[in-house]
């Protein structure tokens, strides 16, 4: 567990004991923990994040074998999933148990479940002895936090105590499916690939722009740095960046790696790698990176929706959504 120690876990366990709040590393993003079966823990969560508290929290739990205490009315679907994906990055909506307090689930009658992939977090999970709901640990909207520095910098003494576990490994959030239908859909594309659900269930899986279920992810504009962010094709990524420059602004470049060395008239300008699964990994401090080099509008493409790029695609769209107040 690298620079966590046995007696940080021991000390994290007893903050959640206790209703207190602990920010987590996963393997996808750093999350903000609570007590899941602690309905004032639970509402601090939201209170600490600025998080409306119909938006659903997922509940972290240590393994597939404690599905059925947490959840009732579990398909096959969801079974063959959680053996193929867990632990790992794939988030199950299924059926609210007795356990859940709906105060985690946003008022509704299901519940989002995953075991994470990191030692840290199950290392917590095991000495805890239950679940824990843990939203990204950042200001709701904002961008996701990928290390432990992002969550001190963003909701600092909020929280109890913080387990750095270094930079996240996948760097977007979990793939949610919601399974309590006749047959499943992804309602957030992320780190477990719409390919690899497929190949294990043998048939396609829809992903609706808009669902009957709440689900984490789903408010307009999400992921989202200071920065406004504007999506254009990738051969106008450079014109519409040295025209926005022209006019006054503070851009940072998001430059495709099909234009990688191009020189662009911009504040700053960040290479996007070639692969789907380094640009995962460091989206969100890439977002970052630019708001902290004073940018105050970002100028990037879509990748192709295949693979996590489909999960790339979802976060980039929701960080250029309409701001609204929530």
């Amino acid at each position: 567990m690298g620079r966590v120690t046995a007696s940080d876990i021991d000390k994290a366990a007893a903050v959640l004991r206790a209703g207190g709040l602990v920010a987590l590393p996963t393997e996808t993003v750093y999350g903000l923990g609570a007590n899941a079966e602690d309905p004032a823990a639970v509402s601090r969560i939201f209170q600490v994040k600025g998080r409306p508290p119909t938006h659903p929290l997922i509940v972290h739990i240590a393994d597939a074998e404690h599905l059925d205490t947490w959840v009732k009315d579990v398909p096959a679907a969801a079974r063959l999933l959680a053996e193929h994906f867990w632990p790992g990055p794939l988030t199950l909506v299924l059926r609210r148990g007795a356990r859940v307090p709906l105060e985690a689930t946003g008022g509704l009658e299901t519940v989002a479940v995953r075991v994470p992939d990191h030692p840290i977090a199950l290392a917590l999970l095991k000495a805890f002895g239950g679940g824990i709901t843990a939203p990204s640990a950042n200001r709701f909207g904002s961008v996701s936090p990928t290390t432990a520095n992002d969550v001190r910098a963003e909701l600092g003494d909020a929280i109890g105590f913080v387990l750095d576990g270094g930079r996240c490994e996948v760097g977007v959030e979990s793939t949610i499916v919601d399974v309590t239908g006749e047959t499943p859909a992804i309602l957030r594309p992320g780190g477990v690939t719409r390919e690899d659900l497929e190949a294990v269930l043998g048939y396609p899986l829809t992903v609706p722009a808009t669902s009957h279920v709440r689900v984490p992810g789903q408010h307009p504009s999400h992921y989202a740095p200071r920065a406004r962010v504007v999506l254009v094709e990738p051969e106008k990524v450079v014109a519409e960046a040295e025209l926005a420059s022209d006019l006054g602004h503070q851009v940072g470049v998001f430059l495709p790696a099909s234009f990688t060395g191009a020189a662009v008239k911009a504040h700053a300008v960040v290479e996007v790698p070639a692969s789907m699964a380094a640009y995962a990994h460091g989206l969100y401090g890439f977002l970052r990176e630019l708001d902290q080099q004073g940018c105050d509008l970002i100028v990037t493409s879509l990748p192709a929706e295949k693979g996590l790029g489909l999960a790339i695609a979802n976060r980039l769209r929701r960080a250029a959504g309409p701001r609204t107040t929530v």
